[in-house]
């Protein structure tokens, strides 16, 4: 769904979310996108709307928040929470990469502030129909956004073996993906797989896992299957660098991430805003363009601290990144 055909601020009005939403970094969000009253921000994964409320809380009657998710049942939650700050925010169904077209469409000014939270939401993972997660018996789904017909258990069931090996290796970084591939291979040639503890278990048995577990033997297989049914790698580093544009100089975007795969896109991405080089290759051999539209405000990646993540176990694996648009002369 494009921006030409959702709609904002829908008239559906959600029950109160059951699931209990913390955001992650929140204070640190807060800090480096230098929140102030009469600001534009845009939440490009707006989720429940924990960081939105708390920037819409800083920005005052005169400021505006836009807020972007795929996740339809999110985004209702989201505008059920902010529904005191009404006349200071806008929602909009859509995959944030479609991003640069929402915000040409919209015809405002440059924006102060973009945050990309680019985890999985809490309603997502404890929504038992949703199939996210390892823990239940619920349906292999997955899918960020229902109205998308492919299905986790559309890939573990219909991909060749080979493929599907590929995929866990690529985007779980799952040292065991072809036993995995091969098990699953076995299971489905008498039946399809189509429940999360099925799955889950076939995992287990084919890494032969015994005994106390830093993480569920599924852990990546299942973070794979999740990027593929949801493209979340797809395009990433080229919205990262496109959507600089749309922030005022001295604007900033903060971005965070789950896992190792999405934080090295943001690092690359950056990096390349800020006019470095990401080809790793000797001095006399880089081509890259070295063209600065940014400072990197966090030459490493924030974490959260061992209050937060006790408090909300979700921030064990956040990473948070931080450029600054600059002014570039014509």
């Amino acid at each position: 769904m494009t921006a030409s055909t959702q709609s904002s601020l829908m008239n559906e009005r959600p029950q109160t979310p059951s699931v209990e939403h913390k955001p992650v970094l929140l204070a640190e969000v807060l800090e480096f996108l230098k929140c102030g009253p009469g600001g534009t921000y845009l939440d490009a994964t707006i989720g429940m709307g924990g960081h939105a409320q708390a920037i819409l809380e800083r920005i005052g009657p005169d400021g505006l928040l836009i807020g972007i998710d795929r996740d339809r049942e999110s985004l209702e939650m989201a505008r059920t929470r902010l529904d005191s700050f009404s006349n200071n925010f806008r929602l909009y169904h859509d995959n944030f990469k479609n991003l640069p077209l929402i915000l040409n469409n919209l015809a405002r000014p440059p924006l102060d502030g973009i945050l990309l939270d680019l985890g999985v939401s809490s309603h997502q993972l404890l929504s038992p129909e949703r199939g996210f997660s390892f823990q239940g018996d619920a349906p292999l789904d997955m899918r960020m956004d229902r109205t998308h017909r492919q299905t986790a258990a559309d890939l573990v069931n219909n991909l060749p073996e080979e493929q599907l090996s590929d995929l866990i290796r690529r985007f779980g970084e799952e040292r065991y993906a072809r036993r995995i591939a091969a098990a699953i291979a076995r299971v489905r040639s008498q039946g399809d797989i189509t429940r999360c503890s099925q799955l889950a278990e076939i995992v287990k048995r084919a890494i032969r896992a015994r005994g106390p577990q830093r993480i569920h033997p599924a852990t990546r297989t299942f973070q794979a299957l999740r990027i593929a049914v949801n493209s979340e790698l797809e395009g990433l580093e080229a919205l990262l660098v496109e959507s600089v544009g749309f922030l005022k100089p001295g604007g900033r975007m903060v971005a965070i991430s789950f896992h190792s795969l999405e934080d090295r896109i943001v690092k690359q991405a950056f990096r390349r805003l800020a006019g470095q080089c990401v080809c790793d290759r000797p001095a006399e051999l880089c081509t890259c363009p070295r063209q600065v539209q940014a400072t990197l405000v966090t030459p490493r990646p924030v974490s959260a601290g061992p209050i937060e993540v006790e408090s909300n176990p979700r921030a064990r694996s956040a990473k948070l990144r931080v450029i600054e648009r600059i002014q570039v002369s014509d």
